[in-house]
């Protein structure tokens, strides 16, 4: 059966409407960090929509009664396997009005969770439902993993990965605006601690100014460390990049400050080892150490950046030959008339778990505008929900039945 045959079939057997009632439902269900057991009332409502279909399912416990759910479709032992991925975690609603009840304006859909991602969770769904409700054969196996707590450490793909799943390819369903994310960099938030010494204002020269070591520290960094950072180059997602996101230090004018802490956020282009990024900074500490025996400094993974033991937000990267790339980019011309841009995430994701440790090629593709994530204003376009789930459907019986 040729794709436009499948395309028609497939779009004869779901709506937009059951679509959108489904993401409605998912945004209903509070997962954000502080309720109760978090994913799995989602998990649990996934699992009852894939069992209803007649599609294999099951709850996965991760940790603290927090689940994992997974549904797959079983081919015949012949083709290829591949995983449709995303979290069921979402950011707290924070100032947004009515969070947790989804408004349709005809144009997108509001609510937390929409567009991270939740929407693109139920076009994964609805994806396999396709198939299996047009009585579709496949070779080889597609797996769903709704996964938790990708907005925190990613227990939910490490849980993936510690428990074996294996998979000849991966779709993470990171919102990209229907075009191919094949990269993205590797990220790390740390802490840099200064130690001085505090004495009154009146005798400055008694003291250690930590606000002015971290100021000598943050001019050397550009002096000697940004101009390797932006020379980081890849050809996809550019150079890699350094920011100072916070500092603080001192308890006020008339003291000198004892202490000050600074917060960089360091992210990294494939190819860049993370050893490499720690030594950099520790290079830059030792020389200025030597330098000035006053000078104390050291530095660690922030607390909230910091995932399980072995593990670290490593980069993305998947061979540009890869056979998924130009099935995905062949499907979704066909469905919108219009090709897809192959491009980078401008975030990290847990495709770089995926591809980093349990070494399977994965894109990022997905509905929706990353711009809005985590705002006020979270929506999902609905011009891209059904054409999505079609999309989602092509790639899997076309990358599936693969020899």
């Amino acid at each position: 059966m040729n794709r436009n045959n499948v395309l028609h079939l497939l779009s004869s057997v779901i709506s937009e409407k059951e679509i959108i009632d489904c993401i409605g439902e998912l945004v209903k269900i509070k997962s954000y960090q502080g309720v109760e057991n978090q994913e799995t009332e989602a998990a649990e409502y996934i699992c009852r929509l894939f069992e209803s279909e007649g599609i294999e399912s099951g709850l996965v416990p991760v940790a603290e009664g927090r689940c994992n759910v997974i549904g797959k479709i079983k081919g015949n032992g012949k083709g290829k396997t591949l995983l449709l991925t995303g979290h069921m975690d979402t950011v707290p609603p924070y100032d947004m009005p009515n969070p947790f009840e989804m408004e349709n304006d005809g144009n997108v859909l509001t609510g937390r969770g929409a567009v991270d991602m939740k929407g693109q969770l139920a076009c994964m769904i609805f994806s396999m439902i396709a198939i299996k409700r047009s009585n579709i054969k496949l070779c080889g196996d597609v797996i769903f993993a709704g996964v938790i707590d990708e907005e925190e450490k990613s227990l939910g793909t490490i849980d993936l990965i510690e428990k074996g799943l294996k998979a000849d390819a991966a779709i993470v369903g990171e919102p990209t605006n229907l075009n191919i994310c094949t990269a993205h960099r590797g990220l790390e938030w740390f802490e840099f601690y200064f130690q001085g010494k505090a004495v009154h204002g009146g005798c400055q020269h008694e003291g250690i100014n930590a606000i002015l070591n971290a100021s000598n520290f943050i001019q050397r960094i550009e002096e000697k460390l940004m101009p390797k950072i932006i020379k980081e180059n890849h050809d996809i997602i550019g150079t890699s990049s350094m920011n100072y996101g916070t500092i603080h230090g001192g308890t006020q004018p008339s003291t000198v400050a004892g202490e000050c802490v600074l917060k960089v956020d360091r992210r990294w282009v494939p190819g860049i080892k993370y050893n490499d990024i720690l030594k950099q900074y520790q290079d830059v500490i030792d020389e200025l150490s030597i330098e000035d025996e006053k000078f104390k400094c050291t530095f660690k993974v922030m607390e909230t950046s910091a995932m399980k033991e072995g593990y670290i937000h490593d980069p993305m990267e998947i061979d540009h030959n890869h056979p998924i790339i130009e099935i995905a980019k062949a499907c979704t011309k066909d469905v919108i008339n219009k090709e897809p841009e192959i491009t980078y995430f401008p975030a990290w994701s847990d495709g770089g778990l995926l591809s980093s440790y349990a070494k399977i090629p994965t894109i990022i593709f997905a509905p929706g505008d990353l711009k809005t994530a985590h705002s006020v204003s979270e929506n999902l376009r609905i011009d891209q929900i059904l054409p999505a789930t079609l999309i989602y459907s092509l790639i899997t019986t076309e990358f599936c039945n693969m020899k």
